[in-house]
């Protein structure tokens, strides 16, 4: 694997990432590759958006009320049917596919990631 070219400070803190709590998840079975559709509160100031996200190797009950980290400044993507509204963060792993990244203990959505 290669590392991707190097970026500076100005451009990285450009990318708006915070805290989100996901309160829905839906099916997705337009999707080509197994997903679901997530409505995901960033508190207050940003509100709930929604994302699409190839985690279909969560349950249901494993997404619910969990804690996520995203992207918030991209613009929205459609993706079949559904407006995506924020990027999902996880890493990839070979075996699994995405893994979630998650927040620490005593995090509160909209929080910003810093």
């Amino acid at each position: 694997m290669t590392l991707e070219p190097e970026i500076d400070w100005p451009r990285f803190s450009a990318v708006d990432m915070r805290v989100g709590r996901i309160v829905a998840v839906e099916e997705f079975p337009e999707a080509r590759n197994p997903a679901w559709t997530l409505r995901i509160d960033f508190g207050p100031e940003i509100g709930e958006r929604r994302s699409s996200a190839r985690i279909a190797h969560y349950a249901r009950e494993q997404l619910e009320g969990r804690l996520v980290v995203a992207v918030v400044n991209f613009p929205p993507k459609q993706i079949g049917p559904v407006r995506s509204e924020v990027l999902v963060l996880g890493a990839l792993n070979a075996a699994e596919g995405v893994r979630l990244l998650g927040p620490d203990v005593g995090s509160e959505p909209g929080d910003r990631i810093a």
